[in-house]
C-alpha cells in the first residue's frame, strides 16, 4: 500500500470515528434529564421534580436548604408492569388554589387552603405503554403528594401494588421521634429520641428536627381502602414507603383509575409551627355528610377508670361496673357539672372470661342482667347526660361486622350518639373471616381495617352516630370528609398510668403534642385527680391492686393543662366522681373549659421539653391557655398577644403551687385571679411535670 493510500485510510477512519460519535450522541446515549420545580405561595419551600436516570425522583428545600434528599418515587404490581425504571417525565401541569373552609367542630373554625400544584406524568419508555402521575401540591407549611393510576390496557382491572417505591431521604444528622412499626402493641409505645440514622422501623407521624432547627413531619392524609405506611430506613436517615400487609402478603388490593392517599412533610423553622398547620385537613376531601350539627363536642365522664385501677370489672365477678345504679350515679354527676355523656364498658354479653382471647363471644346487642339499656337511655336523655355507647372487639372484626347494623340500630334506638369502639388484639391479630370460611389474619392498619373502619363511620352517620375508636388505624385527617369519626386513640393514653410497665413519662405529653397529636385528635383520657391511685387499700382481700409506681407522672396543674393541650372534641373528665368532689376548687377548670374552639395557636414549645396552646371558644369571647413541661422545672414567659387589643380580661390561673413536684409534692396548686390585657407577657413557673392552666374572661 502507498504512503498515499496508508493516508486516506487512516483519515476514513478518523472520520468514520467522529461520525459514529456523532451518531452515539444522538441516538444511543439517553436524553438529558428533565427537572420541574413547584413552589409554596410564599416561595420558602421548593419541590423539585426529575426524570434522572430513568427513575422519578423529588426533593425538597426549605428557605435554600436541602430537608428532603433526591428521593424515589415509584410503584411495583403483582404480575403486571411497574414503575420503577426506565421512566421519562413527559408533562407537567401547573395549578393554583386559595379558598377558606368551615369546619363544624374542630381546633379552628375557618381553615385557609391555599397551594400551588404540579400534577408530574412519567410515561415507561420499555415494556408495554403506561404512564403514572404524581400530583405535588405545596403549602406554606408542607408539601403533600400521592400517585394517580388512570385506565390503561397495560393496567387494566383489578391490579395487586406488591410495592410503593416512595423514599424520604432526611439526612442521618437529623434528630428524630419515633415509635417502632411492626411491633404487637400497635401504636401504643413510649416515643424514642434518637439521632434518625438509628431508626429503623417507624410508624407515622414521624418528626425530626434538622442540625438548622428547621423541624419536619412525616405522615400520610386521607387514607381511604388503602395500606398505611410507616417509614423503614433503607439506609441510616434514608427511609422508604413500608405498606402493611394482606395475610396473604399482597399490599395493596385495587383497579384502574386508583389514587393514593397522600404522602405529607409538614415543614417548620422551628417546633411549634408544626402545630400551626393545617396541612393534613386541607389535603382531604370535603365533607360528604352534609349537616352534622346532630353531633355536639363536649365533655364526659365515664364507668372506666375505676376498672383500670381495679375499684370495678368489665365482667360479672361481684364488683361489675357497668350496673344501672351505677350509671345512673354517673349520670347525676354529670348533670349537676354541665358533661353532656357517660361511658359505659363492659355492660354487654361477652366479658366473662377470657375475652382478649375469645372476641367471638361479644354480643352488641344483649346487656348484662344487671344493665337496663332502655331504662338507662331515657334516664340520660332525661338529665341531659346521654349514654355514650361501647363496643369491643377483641380483634374479631367479623363477628362485629355481622352485628353492626343490629347494634347500631339498637344504639339508634336508646338515644346513643356517640359510641367508643375498641379493637384489643395484638398487631397483626385482626381476626377476618374469609369468603371460604377460612380464619385469616390481618394488620390493624392494613387495607382491611381501613375499608372496615370507613364502613362502619359511615353506617353509623346514618343513625346521626359519632364514632371515636381505639386501637385504631391512625388519624389522616379523615375527620374533614366525615364529621362523625371525632376522635381516637392510637397512642399511649391514661390507662398507661394505672398499670403500664412502666407507665407515661413526664415528657410523654411534650412528645405527644409534636408527633401523634399532628394527626389529630386522641381521646387521650385526662383529668385524673388522684394522682396515686395504686397506693389505696383493695376493695377485697382477694383483689390486688398495681404496683404503686404505677399512677401519673405528672402535677395536679398539669393534668388540667392537657385540657387545652391535646386536642380532642370529646374530653373526658376520667377519674373517679368522689375525687373531684374533693377537690372541686381545681375541678372548677374542667367545667369550664370547651371541647370547640374557634381558633388555636401554639405560643412556644420544644419537642418533649414543653409546649403552650391558647385557643379560643367557639361562639364566645373566652380564651384559655395550656402549658406544660417535662420532668424539668422551668419558668416560661408567654406574651398575650393573642388576646384582643384594647380589653381587659380576667385571668383565672391555676398553675403549679409553690414547691410543687411530681414526685413529692404534686397536688400543690396556686389558683387566683388576676387582670391583664394583650400588650402583657404573663411569667408562669412550671414543677417538674407540671402546668398551668387559664381561662381568660372579658372584665364587665
Amino acid at each position: 500500500m502507498s504512503v498515499t493510500a496508508q493516508r486516506f485510510s487512516k483519515r476514513s477512519a478518523a472520520i468514520f470515528a467522529v461520525v459514529l460519535a456523532v451518531a452515539q450522541a444522538i441516538w444511543i446515549a439517553p436524553a438529558d434529564a428533565r427537572e420541574e420545580t413547584v413552589a409554596s405561595p410564599s416561595g420558602e419551600i421548593v419541590v423539585s421534580i426529575s426524570d434522572e436516570g430513568g427513575r422519578a425522583a423529588y426533593s425538597v428545600t426549605f428557605r435554600g436548604e436541602p430537608v428532603i434528599a433526591p428521593s424515589r418515587l415509584g410503584l411495583l404490581f403483582k404480575d403486571r408492569h411497574g414503575f420503577d425504571r426506565d421512566l421519562r417525565l413527559t408533562n407537567a401541569t401547573p395549578s393554583n388554589h386559595d379558598d377558606t373552609w368551615e369546619q363544624p367542630w374542630g381546633e379552628r373554625r375557618l381553615v385557609r387552603d391555599r397551594h400551588n400544584e404540579l400534577l408530574a406524568t412519567f410515561a415507561a419508555e420499555n415494556g408495554p405503554a403506561r404512564e403514572m402521575s404524581v400530583r405535588f401540591r405545596v403549602f406554606d407549611d408542607g408539601v403533600g403528594f400521592r400517585y394517580e393510576v388512570g385506565k390503561q390496557k397495560a393496567l387494566k382491572g383489578a391490579v395487586d401494588i406488591t410495592n410503593e417505591l416512595t423514599e424520604f431521604g432526611v439526612g442521618d444528622q437529623a434528630t428524630a421521634w419515633w415509635i417502632p412499626s411492626g411491633e404487637f402493641n400497635r401504636y401504643e409505645y413510649v416515643y424514642h429520641e434518637t439521632p434518625a440514622g438509628d431508626v429503623q422501623d417507624a410508624h407515622t407521624p414521624i418528626t425530626f428536627r434538622q442540625p438548622s432547627g428547621v423541624h419536619l413531619s412525616i405522615h400520610e392524609a386521607a387514607l381511604v381502602d388503602y395500606s398505611g405506611m410507616s417509614l423503614q430506613s433503607l439506609r441510616p436517615g434514608n427511609f422508604k414507603a413500608s405498606l402493611s400487609p394482606w395475610s396473604d402478603g399482597v399490599l395493596v388490593k385495587t383497579k384502574t383509575p386508583f389514587k393514593t392517599p397522600w404522602r405529607t412533610i409538614q415543614i417548620s423553622p422551628d417546633a411549634k409551627g408544626l402545630l400551626n398547620s393545617s396541612l393534613i385537613l386541607n389535603l382531604n376531601a370535603p365533607n360528604t355528610l352534609g349537616d352534622v350539627s346532630w353531633f355536639e363536642p363536649g365533655k364526659y365522664v365515664g364507668i372506666w377508670w375505676a376498672m383500670h385501677i381495679r375499684d370495678r370489672s368489665w365482667g360479672r365477678d361481684g364488683i361489675h361496673g357497668a350496673t344501672t345504679e351505677e350509671t345512673k350515679r354517673y349520670m347525676d354527676f354529670a348533670a349537676e357539672h354541665g358533661f353532656n355523656g357517660v361511658l359505659v364498658e363492659g355492660w354487654n354479653i361477652g366479658w366473662d372470661g377470657d375475652w382478649f382471647n375469645n372476641g367471638a363471644l361479644f354480643s352488641f346487642t344483649e346487656s348484662y342482667p344487671d344493665f337496663d339499656l332502655d331504662a338507662l337511655g331515657a334516664y340520660g336523655a332525661e338529665k341531659g347526660a346521654n349514654l355514650i355507647g361501647h363496643h369491643e372487639t377483641s380483634g374479631d372484626v367479623s363477628n362485629y361486622e355481622a352485628q353492626l347494623s343490629d347494634a347500631l340500630d339498637l344504639y339508634e334506638r336508646v338515644g346513643v350518639r356517640l359510641i367508643k369502639s375498641g379493637y384489643v388484639a395484638d398487631a397483626g391479630q385482626i381476626e377476618r373471616i374469609d369468603d371460604q370460611g377460612i380464619k385469616r389474619y390481618e394488620w390493624h392498619d392494613g387495607q382491611f381495617m381501613v375499608r372496615h373502619h370507613l364502613h362502619v363511620v359511615k353506617e353509623a352517620a346514618k343513625r346521626k352516630i359519632a364514632i371515636n375508636p381505639h386501637e385504631p388505624v391512625k388519624d389522616t385527617g379523615l375527620r374533614r370528609t366525615y364529621p362523625n369519626w371525632v376522635s381516637r386513640e392510637g397512642a399511649r393514653g391514661m390507662e398507661f398510668n394505672a398499670w403500664g410497665s412502666p407507665p407515661n413519662p413526664p415528657s410523654h405529653e411534650a412528645v405527644l403534642a409534636f408527633t401523634r397529636m399532628l394527626a389529630g385528635p386522641m381521646d387521650f383520657t385526662p383529668g385524673i385527680f388522684d394522682l396515686e391511685p395504686n397506693k389505696r387499700p383493695p376493695l377485697r382481700e382477694d383483689m390486688q391492686r398495681s404496683d404503686p409506681s404505677n399512677r401519673p407522672q405528672t402535677t395536679l396543674a398539669k393534668q388540667l393543662a392537657l385540657y387545652v393541650v391535646l386536642y380532642s372534641p370529646i374530653q373526658m373528665a376520667a377519674d373517679l366522681p368522689e375525687n373531684y368532689e374533693k377537690r372541686m376548687d381545681a375541678f372548677q377548670f374542667i367545667k369550664d373549659v370547651p371541647a370547640d374552639w374557634e381558633e388555636s395557636v401554639a405560643l412556644n414549645g420544644e419537642v418533649g421539653d414543653f409546649v403552650t396552646f391558647a385557643r379560643k371558644e367557639r361562639g364566645g369571647e373566652d380564651w384559655y391557655l395550656g402549658a406544660l413541661t417535662n420532668e424539668d422545672a422551668r419558668t416560661l414567659d408567654i406574651p398575650l398577644d393573642f388576646l384582643d387589643g384594647g380589653k381587659t380580661y380576667v385571668a383565672e390561673i391555676y398553675r403549679d403551687g409553690k414547691d410543687a413536684d411530681w414526685k413529692h409534692n404534686p397536688y400543690a396548686i396556686s389558683i387566683y385571679k388576676r387582670e391583664v390585657t394583650s400588650a402583657e407577657t404573663l411569667r408562669l413557673p412550671l414543677a417538674s411535670s407540671g402546668g398551668a392552666a387559664i381561662r381568660f374572661t372579658p372584665a364587665e
